[in-house]
């Protein structure tokens, strides 16, 4: 299962957010370092999709897909070099498979702010150049012991070398290394590492209701910060945390209610979720039946045999063929049995692409 890690300064709604994605219940106090150990939540993805599915086939289960968080506690300048035992924090960092910074979008004097005043460009740089910084330090260490693997004709060596040398230069501009573009094989080569700048990043900007939310005070913060993240070529969520928490022992039906009532109409964790999803470069496919209809997740470009393997080897292994159809034309057609009748379901080899929403059934020998 991929996973995404909660980082951003200290008491910016880390933990709350956790705390609302998970329904788990961890520190969430208001002062910095209340969590030092990550806390690990498992998270469905919301999908209409496979609601529609499971009662289309009248399912008996429906499941599904999933993506792990990690609630990492908050950085400070300086967490590249042990400050506020941030070598501990960024270690952290360096397991998840993508990023999930939490930017303070609010003001409210109750609540400290690390730096006294809210400026969510200035944070988004402040955890960005730790991040840079702890990737210098490693690409630096890792050069240096290519030297002797160079001089001892060592595979593969030179080229990683090569590849070393232009993320570094990358790194000394201030710059995130996922900025410069690699070949799948130059990606390979640095690949273990594990760098820190290259995971994919997204921006939860965590507002408050009650007119406390920087994009409703229009006084320039929110713009910049908007314009910095796009020009990092990453996506941004809006997102309440607090309401969220509080919405998590209400009923569905009650929570279009109550958001109406608290100014958040959107479904901040759906659309957070989703968008997560989307950034670790996933897509989902579907099977359906009466026993269960449930989601699948596979990289965007996997091929039929690759997504077969998800729900069990002799799909890859043993692949024969693969039966398709998107599950709009299946609900619209009405029945399998319809839609075979008037050809929606396409018959392909080991060489088709999955596509987001397929519906899929696996035949092998």
């Amino acid at each position: 299962m991929l996973s995404i890690g909660i980082v951003g300064l200290p008491n910016v709604g880390k933990s709350t957010l956790f705390n609302a994605l998970t329904k788990a219940s961890v520190p969430a106090e208001n002062y910095p370092f209340c969590t030092i150990d990550p806390s690990v939540g498992v998270v469905q993805v919301p999908d209409i999709r496979l609601d529609r599915l499971a009662e289309f086939s009248q399912s008996k289960k429906k499941t599904n897909t999933a993506i792990e968080f990690v609630d990492i506690a908050g950085l400070v300048s300086g967490a590249s070099s042990g400050e506020g035992l941030g070598n501990k924090f960024l270690s952290h960092i360096r397991e998840v498979d993508a990023i999930l910074e939490v930017v303070r979008f609010f003001d409210d004097i109750d609540i400290a702010h690390v730096y006294d005043e809210v400026d969510p460009t200035r944070d988004i740089e402040v955890i960005n150049l730790e991040l840079v910084l702890e990737d210098q330090s490693q690409v630096a260490r890792r050069r240096e012991k290519l030297v002797r693997e160079i001089r001892a004709n060592a595979p593969g060596a030179l080229k990683e070398d090569a590849v070393l040398e232009r993320i570094e230069q990358t790194l000394l501009e201030g710059k995130l290394s996922r900025t410069l573009e690699l070949t799948e094989e130059e990606s390979e080569y640095i690949a273990h590492l594990n760098l820190l700048t290259r995971k994919p990043i997204l921006y939860a900007c965590n507002g408050k209701s009650g007119g406390y939310t920087l994009s409703e005070l229009a006084d320039g913060r929110a713009q910049k910060a908007y314009d910095l993240i796009e020009s990092l070529g990453s996506r941004v969520v809006h997102v309440d945390a607090v309401t969220e928490h509080e919405l998590n022992d209400v009923s569905q039906e009650d929570k279009t209610m109550f958001r109406q009532e608290l100014g958040v109409p959107n479904d901040g964790l759906s659309e957070l979720i989703s968008t997560a999803y989307d950034t670790l470069g996933l897509i989902t496919f579907f099977t359906t039946g009466t026993d269960e209809s449930r989601a699948w997740t596979v990289q965007k470009g996997a091929t039929a045999p690759i997504a077969g393997a998800t729900i069990h080897s002799d799909f890859r292994d043993k692949f024969i063929r693969a039966e398709v159809i998107q599950y709009d034309k299946l609900l619209s057609a009405g029945s399998y049995q319809t839609a075979r009748e008037k050809a929606l379901i396409q018959t392909e080899g080991k060489e088709y692409v999955v596509q987001d929403g397929d519906v899929m059934v696996f035949l092998h020998s």
